[in-house]
């Protein structure tokens, strides 16, 4: 129970105030001129402005409520660090029991795990939902069991008692760790590209264990090489892609005896390699109507330089014309199949026939240009088949097809083979022409594939387009010069700009096109693994994380020759996964999660929320500290015990007003006053 007055005036405070001001006046004056009842008029002055205060004591019926200790325990990765949740364990079990021991202590404890995604530790954003859900007035203080390691300090509540920090792991701690401090997003193929890395120690390092480290990096896990490193120092890596698309790169620092972890001893970089310029060759042996289709579409695109001559008047065409007007500069022959050769992306013969313009030995610099790693795409028209093919010259060797004299000169729709709805250059292309199907082709060159992969047929299901891979190189085969049919829309068209825009891009080595793949795309930990095979069905795939731990995921067909899987993957960092032959890398996220990113324990991160609350961070390798109680506004930490402030706080179950004195009292009173003031001065006029 609890009693207290209180004043519930019969008029405003101000004019009451101003009656007080009058009184006080009034008895002025009269104590100046020596009145005799002068304090019996006070009193009675006195007994009016406290009737008008109207008086009364307020019971109040009390129960007390517990105070509220929030217990905050950090169960993020890095607390699984060495012994931080044995040390954990024991700390939370202690500080319950002398929570418990205080008595009138109620105890709330809330439990932290991984953040989502790379978030880290999300401490302070659990304490201050806590909070909200609890009467401010109860809340004695919070307890954070951790590391110190809280990625969002910067958010910590306005606390109306202590907070403090109970730091697990050791002061011998140390760790080391490598950090990527600037990565392009992009490169060009062929030049070299700089990488800065750094390898920082952290914490107690060994004397012996300075200075230098071991340092691996390998491309799309291939085989690493290994560099010794400064420790504690910038250094720049040049790299050179080898290839175009998504190029993973992963470094490792060799892991120390004693270090904490060794998840942040490596990082992933993610290199998309571009082509500076694609540089292709186009040589035309006559004008025909499908010449300016591979001219419009090589020039469509800005990355590709395109060279391009048309033989308009053959050697043995005599007519007196001087060679000097016959063309704008004379045709580099030399220069373009011996010099500078290499230099080519793709190399296109449309409807070239062998007219001694270019001699065997050039033939055969193209032929060994595609066995190292060049591309060939020869457009045959009804030359093919004749004497002056191109059949007939070095180049036959690297040709997936054999001709016959035979051109057939009737109406045709191209179809995809059973190969050509699952090769990359052709598949789901039946799907972009109109009802009905493609619209017809009137020319076919006859011809038997020889090795390859038949995508497209035509007249009585002979070989159409015929794709190869010749040494290092690629080389395609087109069995017709009416491609352009479908680009003037006869009979709806079909998908001619895409059908040749794939097949150019698969010649030069597009990433996207390539038949046999294994590839994983991620957002957030949801990855999708995609297998694409000419062949049958896949195997299971066999994905490591990086953490040692193998799953086996079944794929699924999603579309022929595609094969998909989409799996949740446990943890951020660096995977490999295989199927059959195939053995890539990807990254989900950092190659270390933030909570390996800064590893040795610290209060540093929590320095200014503790401060603001006079709260302390003892280790808890120097046990755990006693609880006690300190009172608000006094420092609340000291050598082996940390402090909570009582609350006080309390329900009113009831309430009651009572006058401190009836209306009738006050007014006897009063008058009772007045009456002796005035006999007392009547009595001193008498005397006098």
């Amino acid at each position: 129970m609890s009693g207290v007055v209180i004043f519930d005036p019969l008029i405003g405070w101000p004019w009451l105030a101003g009656l007080a001001v009058l009184a006080v006046l009034a008895l002025a004056l009269a104590f100046w001129r020596g009145l005799a009842g002068g304090w019996l008029r006070a009193l009675a002055a006195a007994a009016v402005l406290l009737a008008i205060a109207n008086p009364a004591l307020q019971r109040e019926d009390r129960t007390a409520l517990s105070d509220i200790v929030v217990v905050v325990v950090d169960d993020s990765a890095s607390q699984r660090l060495s012994d931080r949740a044995d040390q954990t364990a024991a700390a939370l079990a202690r500080v319950e029991s002398a929570l418990a021991a205080l008595g009138n202590t109620e105890t709330r404890v809330v439990r932290v795990p991984d953040g989502q995604g790379d978030e880290g530790t999300r401490a302070m954003t659990a304490l201050a939902e806590v909070l909200a859900e609890l009467p401010r007035a109860r809340v004695a203080g919070a307890i954070v069991i951790s590391d110190g390691q809280i990625h969002d300090a910067g958010l910590a509540p306005d606390l109306p008692a202590p907070l403090h920090l109970l730091l697990t792991g050791r002061e011998a701690d140390w760790d080391r760790r490598l950090i990527v401090r600037n990565a392009p997003a992009f490169a060009i193929l062929g030049e070299p590209v700089t990488l800065t890395l750094r390898v920082e120690d952290q914490g107690a390092v060994p004397a012996a264990l300075r200075g230098a480290a071991r340092l691996s990096f390998a491309v799309d896990g291939g085989d690493p090489v290994t560099v010794t490193v400064p420790v504690g120092e910038d250094m720049e890596l040049p790299v050179t892609l080898p290839h175009g698309g998504i190029n993973v790169l992963r470094f490792a620092v060799e892991a120390a005896e004693g270090e904490l972890t060794d998840r942040n001893n490596a990082a992933v970089a993610q290199i998309n390699g571009l082509r500076d310029r694609l540089r292709v060759l186009l040589v035309s042996g006559e004008p025909h109507a499908g010449e300016r289709v591979w001219r419009n579409l090589l020039k469509s695109d800005a990355s590709v330089d395109l060279v391009h001559f048309t033989i308009l008047r053959p050697p043995e065409k005599q007519d007196g014309v001087p060679v000097s007007e016959l063309s704008l500069i004379a045709f580099p022959t030399r220069e373009l199949f011996v010099d500078k050769i290499d230099e080519f992306d793709l190399i296109v013969f449309d409807r070239y026939r062998r007219r001694g313009i270019l001699p065997n030995s050039y033939l055969e610099n193209v032929r060994d240009y595609a066995r190292k790693g060049g591309a060939v795409l020869v457009a045959a028209g009804p030359e093919f088949g004749g004497a002056e093919s191109l059949w007939r010259s070095p180049l036959a060797e690297i040709l997936p097809v054999t001709p016959s004299s035979r051109v057939m000169e009737q109406g045709y729709r191209p179809a995809l083979t059973d190969i050509g709805r699952r090769h990359p250059v052709t598949a789901g292309l039946d799907a972009q022409g109109p009802e009905g199907g493609w619209g017809r082709w009137f020319r076919q060159i006859d011809m038997a594939a020889t090795g390859g992969s038949v995508v497209m047929t035509g007249v009585d299901d002979r070989p159409l387009l015929v794709l190869d891979r010749v040494g290092e190189g690629r080389v395609a085969m087109l069995a017709s010069d009416h491609a352009w049919l479908w680009g003037r829309g006869y009979e709806g068209g079909g998908p001619q700009l895409e059908l040749l825009r794939r097949l150019a891009h698969w010649m030069m080595k597009e990433p996207e096109l390539e038949e046999e793949t294994l590839t994983a795309a991620a957002e957030g930990r949801r990855v999708t693994i995609t297998r694409r095979t000419l062949g049958e069905g896949p195997g299971p795939v066999t994905v490591t994380g990086p953490d040692g731990a193998t799953v086996s995921l079944t794929l699924d067909e999603a579309a022929p020759g595609t094969w998909q899987v989409q799996w949740d993957a446990p943890d951020m960092g660096f995977y490999r996964m295989r199927e059959g032959d195939l053995e890539t890398v990807f990254a989900l996220g950092p190659a270390a999660p933030r909570e390996f990113v800064e590893t040795i324990a610290s209060a540093g991160p929590l320095a200014a929320a503790l401060a603001a609350t006079r709260g302390g961070s003892p280790r808890l390798e120097n046990g755990t500290p006693d609880i006690r109680r300190v009172a608000e506004g006094r420092v609340a930490a000291g050598r082996g015990w940390i402090g909570i402030t009582p609350r006080g706080a309390y329900v009113t179950e009831d309430l009651r007003i009572t006058p401190l004195l009836p209306p009738w009292a006050m007014l006897l009173a009063i008058a009772a006053l007045a009456l002796a003031a005035w006999l007392r001065e009547g009595r001193r006029r008498a005397a006098g």
